[in-house]
């Protein structure tokens, strides 16, 4: 709590890293809900807007080196859940 927190996702592709790569992070509660995208990524960085997260996300990863790590600033306990990470490097899913 109140430390910046880390969420590690790293990944492999048989294709060449390209624009077409994205990268979607997903949060559900803990105490059920709706699952909502807190990050997107394609080409740049596009944090959410809205909702608990806006203002907190960063990004730290690097695609070229597999990495699509993110980092939140100040967590509560109120942000527990489930982290999702999704990549896509077109034609490789």
């Amino acid at each position: 709590i109140g430390e910046q927190v880390l969420l590690k996702c790293s990944f492999k592709s048989s294709s060449p890293i390209t624009e077409s790569l994205t990268i979607d992070w997903t949060y559900r509660p803990a105490t059920s809900g709706q699952m909502e995208t807190i990050f997107h990524y394609q080409s740049v960085p596009y944090p959410t807007t809205v909702g608990k997260f806006k203002d907190r996300i960063s990004w730290v990863g690097n695609v070229a080196k597999g990495d699509a790590s993110i980092a939140i600033q100040s967590p509560v306990m109120s942000d527990n859940g489930t982290f999702i990470c999704s990549v896509k490097n077109p034609p490789d899913t």
